[in-house]
């Protein structure tokens, strides 16, 4: 049953975010006045909340969310009350295993508040009030009847915990425990994901500006998608960005005097270790020349099955390590470093509130948040990269990306994590760029001024991957290596749909090239399909007849793959899985389409409700997306291009902003802003936003307090 539970469409979702506690106390005092908050609404939906302080504006922020898309922002919060499967189903039953494999009470402690600054749990309270207040005002928009409200910030801050452990990758190792199936269709929905971040100094730019680019690839629906928004409060807080559902700030956007963005830098911030076994004590370990009895922990769940919700039960374990579960092979746990610091919430916000580089740096140096690559831009010119992550001082004796002996106190490290200074990071590089689409942190600037691999501690695990999209990137550059570069070429390369020239897919799978080397005698039955495969400029615009075999192609053979290894781990692709690809997507178009001659856009979608657009795009482009099956043989996006964000800046600060999302702020079907930007996202356009209170109150669409009709 446990396979089920971790269905597929659950582990996309795992990337980042939330859970459980229903004793927590409110420890902020104070109580939020919602006429002393300000929504006001532009002419696209997005809210700009003012407020007089910033646990005001917190507040907005989250009651705006909820109007939004009220579903999704509570979702996490079932899960972390062990009751996501009684809403999402067996997708949802996955989250309230892994909340309660991470064992958040014992993480995120009673006496939380006390390690968190005063200041800063006005904010969780001002948020915990509003999810609240807009419950006790919306019930019937309440997913659980009894026993989800209220939400407190011990809530709140476990669910940051949740996706940081998350977003370590420990639900890899989580997976590769309970199932290896379950591990590698999880690493296909994980993989696929991706980002793109670039900062550019003035001295690389014809306009003289400074630039952040925000490109982060995430699923387009769901409460692990982007939430646009605007925050100013008169205490300092003024930033444009974007957020997941339950989050208290902004993870990524600008403000008036900087920005960043992130994305997933994959180094190794969790380990799994086997136990050794008694042969008779049952259930006893060996630690140290001892033996020690497992803790013993029964979870019981529901998980809604058609008009049923079935109860389930299970048993896990707990040892030295952490949680511990039993498969066929043994008794293995799973140890991560991101459990260890319950602080992203807070450091996101100081972040947010940041007025220059230091700040920013005094920010950084909380280490809360416990893995992500991030990239940075300032009016003062400074352009910065991190990756990022809360690494442990391991003994270079092991091998810490195999499985670990359990049974030392030598491999059992505490919480002495390496600080930001030991990490790849590089500052103002005089090329005048920094950037990272997930690809090795030792390759994120012009060659010369990288950082080199070693002069990093190797026990850290970062990945010396390049991706297509890195290696495009970096073809793309050469013509600008010795000049300057537009807004407007730029703008070009962020949308770049083309593989790069190196590659044919590249993301892990070494040998994709084979394909174009099978022999068309040998297989005359796909001798028409190599022919247009070979033929394929590998451009994925919506006008190209060639790349809806690839897309078809590359779907089939990620998919199969999914089911054997990691794809970053892939080196080889036999002949006969090509063979069958290639089968599958010549009968594919002929059985849906009726020819192997159609141009992608027939094929792949832009898709919500009644509204569709042909779609652009391949998974590892630059302007990545991925697919899933939709009506009649056609692909739907799912993911990939999501929230995207364009800032200029100059000496006096932010001197423009553009923006788009892949659908418009409003998950409900009856607003008008559930499809007005879908046309701008196909188009490959963006949005004007700004930061001024003059012209957003002068150009609003609506004004209002929240709670008000």
């Amino acid at each position: 049953m446990i396979q089920q539970i971790f269905s597929q469409r659950i582990l996309i979702l795992i990337c980042v975010l939330f859970f459980y506690d229903t004793n927590a106390q409110t420890h902020a005092n104070q109580k939020i006045n919602p006429s002393d908050v300000t929504i006001v609404r532009d002419q696209w939906g997005i809210p700009h909340i003012y407020g007089k302080t910033d646990a005001d504006a917190a507040y907005g922020l989250t009651w705006a969310n909820a109007e939004d898309d009220f579903k999704s922002l509570q979702q996490p919060f079932c899960a972390i009350r062990g009751r996501a499967g009684e809403v999402l189903g067996i997708d949802g039953a996955a989250f309230d295993v892994i909340a309660f494999l991470l064992d958040l009470d014992k993480v995120v402690g009673a006496d939380f508040y006390k390690e968190l600054s005063p200041e800063f749990m006005k904010i969780l309270s001002a948020s915990a009030q509003a999810i609240n207040d807009y419950a006790a005002a919306n019930p019937k928009e309440v997913l659980l009847k009894k026993g989800l409200f209220p939400i407190t910030e011990r809530d709140i801050v476990q669910t940051y915990v949740i996706g940081s452990a998350l977003m370590s990758n420990a639900a890899f190792d989580f997976a590769k425990i309970i199932e290896e199936e379950l591990s590698n269709e999880f690493s296909r929905k994980m993989e696929q994901r991706g980002s793109n971040a670039w900062a550019f100094s003035k001295n690389k730019t014809q306009e003289g500006t400074t630039w952040m680019i925000s490109n982060s690839h995430q699923p387009l629906e769901g409460f692990l998608s982007w939430y646009e928004a605007h925050v100013n409060s008169e205490e300092g807080w003024n930033m444009l960005g974007a957020k997941f559902s339950t989050g208290v700030s902004l993870f990524v956007g600008t403000n008036e005097n900087l920005g960043w963005t992130h994305t997933v830098n994959w180094p190794d911030l969790s380990d799994i270790y086997q136990l050794t076994m008694h042969k008779d004590k049952k259930e006893h370990y060996q630690f140290d020349g001892e033996w020690l009895p497992l803790e013993k922990k029964k979870f019981k769940f529901k998980v809604k099955i058609g008009p049923l919700k079935i109860p389930i039960s299970k048993t896990y374990y707990f040892s030295k390590y952490g949680a511990t579960i039993k498969n066929k092979d043994g008794y293995f746990a799973v140890r991560m470093s991101a459990t260890m610091n319950f602080k992203a919430a807070e450091q996101w916000f100081y972040m947010n509130k940041a007025q220059n580089f230091k700040e920013f740096k005094e920010a950084l140096n909380m280490q809360g948040i416990g893995s992500l690559s991030l990239i940075y831009a300032d009016k003062e010119d400074n352009i910065f990269f991190l990756s990022n992550g809360l690494f442990p001082e391991r003994s270079p004796e092991y091998n810490w990306k195999g499985i670990v002996a359990g049974n030392t106190n030598e491999t059992l490290w505490e919480a002495d994590f390496y600080s930001l200074k030991d990490l790849p990071q590089i500052e103002n590089p005089s090329c005048g760029y920094v950037f990272n689409m997930n690809n090795t942190p030792f390759s994120a600037t012009c060659a010369p001024e990288n950082v080199k691999v070693e002069d990093i501690e190797k026990t850290m695990g970062f990945r010396t991957q390049e991706t297509n999209r890195s290696l495009r990137f970096i073809e793309l550059m050469k013509e600008y290596e010795k000049g300057k570069i537009s807004y407007e070429e730029f703008k070009k390369i962020k949308y770049d749909t083309q593989y790069a020239t190196a590659t044919f897919y590249s993301a892990g799978i070494q040998n994709m090239d084979r394909i174009l080397e099978l022999d068309p005698e040998q297989y005359p039955d796909i001798k028409d399909i190599l022919a247009k495969l070979r033929n394929w400029n590998r451009s994925s615009d919506v006008d190209n007849e060639d790349a809806p075999v690839a897309s078809l192609m590359l779907n089939y053979i990620v998919r199969e793959l999914s089911k054997r290894v990691r794809m970053f781990e892939v080196n080889n692709i036999p002949d006969e899985m090509l063979v069958k690809a290639l089968r599958f997507s010549k009968k594919h178009l002929k059985k849906h389409f009726g020819s192997i001659n159609i141009p992608l856009g027939k094929l792949q979608k832009h898709v919500r409700g009644e509204v569709e657009y042909p779609m652009q795009g391949l998974p590892e482009n630059l302007a990545a997306m991925t697919y899933e099956p939709h009506k009649k043989g056609r692909l739907k996006a799912y993911a990939g291009e999501s929230y995207i964000q364009l800032v200029q800046y100059d000496e006096n600060g932010v001197k423009s902003i553009e923006s788009v999302s892949p659908y418009g702020a409003s998950a409900h079907e009856d607003s008008p802003h559930y499809t007005d930007q879908m046309e701008l996202f196909v188009q490959q356009k963006l949005k004007k936003m700004t930061l001024d209170k003059e012209e957003i109150f002068k150009n609003a669409k609506r004004i209002y307090h929240p709670g008000e009709k």
